[in-house]
């Protein structure tokens, strides 16, 4: 048995298909993958990302310990609320993880990161600290628990289930937070999120995790499960770790070089390794033209020598399949290139990675 979040009976109560993903109890479905990708499309969903972990990093040497420790840069932070996605590099430039930075005043920070790297990242954070000898505090936040409501509909729903909630949100915009106190205790409400949709993330104290949860569900907002955000992120051109990057890989030839900040006199972790980097691959899209499904680890065969497909699945939003593949950068969007599947080699055009933004579908 794994480990679960608080709200793991309730998806048995609703009779979900519990699956592992990485260490933790999941619900992969509550029924049809299918039917659950359209809600979030077209109306509104609700995921329980309590496995992912929320970590106060705090002191009077915050800002200046974040900005050696992320290759993105927490100076351009000055909002109460506004957060920042960024990857946290090893020196040889491999990524340690991808995660969002929400910055609250320069020396009180809070940063998401993934289920699967938890532990390694809050050894890593520890041990670059003491490195730098940062005056910093850095807290793991296991008292918390995250419901990321996304759709169209999603945040009027929301302010539905959560009286107070809209005046506290409403002005927000995209990638800024605020923190509420209501009848639930404290919540940050996150308009940020996974799907290419609107909607927000709620950090939520756990103990009042499975009220918040009815609350939405009373209000609309269906509960979806981890296949749907797979597609959905998918088709919105978001990375997942440990597919698309991992500490083999470095943000340049992970379709991430946006995150980076090589601001001039800026020293940040893996820095001098990107830097050096021949930029001889890149992460693009592809749209299989032929019939068949992508899946991650294909071969793909281009004029200018071969690459891998990184992440692929059926897109129930365009009725194809698609995929990230990691290809040589002299391949140019709207290129054919051929994907081995299952010994045969089919047409696939590259495109842009995000395929699906906000109900449209881009590629």
């Amino acid at each position: 048995m794994g480990k679960q979040t608080p709200l793991f009976d309730l998806h048995v109560a609703a009779g979900a298909k519990i699956v592992d993903f990485a260490g933790w109890d999941m619900p992969i479905h509550y029924g049809s993958q299918l039917e659950e990708h359209h809600q979030v499309r077209r109306d509104a969903g609700m995921f329980d990302v309590s496995h992912m972990l929320p970590v106060d990093v705090s002191g009077a040497g915050a800002q200046a310990y974040l900005t050696k420790l992320l290759a993105n840069n927490v100076g351009k932070l000055t909002l109460p609320g506004k957060a920042l996605y960024s990857c946290m590099l090893q020196e040889d430039g491999g990524v340690v993880d991808d995660l969002i930075t929400y910055f609250f005043a320069p020396d009180d920070y809070r940063i998401v990161v993934n289920a699967g790297t938890a532990d390694k990242d809050i050894a890593w954070m520890r041990t670059q600290a003491a490195k730098m000898g940062a005056n910093v505090t850095i807290e793991s936040r296991r008292d918390l628990a995250m419901i990321a409501v996304q759709g169209p509909n999603a945040r009027t729903k929301a302010w539905a289930a959560l009286p107070g909630s809209q005046a506290a949100s409403e002005d927000l915009k995209p990638f800024q937070a605020a923190k509420w106190s209501g009848a639930f205790g404290e919540i940050m409400v996150c308009r940020t999120g996974y799907t290419g949709e609107d909607g927000f993330e709620l950090i939520v104290p756990a103990a009042h995790a499975a009220e918040i949860w009815k609350a939405l569900e009373a209000a609309g907002v269906k509960p979806i499960g981890l296949g749907a955000r797979d597609t959905l992120r998918l088709e919105a051109g978001m990375n997942l770790y440990g597919s698309d990057m991992d500490e083999t890989k470095n943000p340049l030839e992970s379709g991430l070089a946006w995150t980076v900040d090589l601001t001039e006199g800026r020293d940040f972790i893996g820095r001098a390794a990107l830097e050096a980097y021949d930029k001889s691959r890149q992460l693009v899209g592809l749209l299989l033209e032929d019939r068949g499904v992508l899946r991650g680890h294909m071969r793909v065969v281009t004029p200018h020598g071969e690459g891998e497909t990184t992440s692929g699945s059926f897109a129930p939003s365009m009725n194809a399949s698609i995929a990230f593949a990691r290809v040589p950068a002299a391949v140019q969007l709207g290129d054919t290139v051929e994907v081995d599947i299952r010994g045969k080699l089919l047409k696939a055009r590259v495109t842009k990675l995000s395929f699906v933004r906000n109900g449209k579908v881009l590629a």
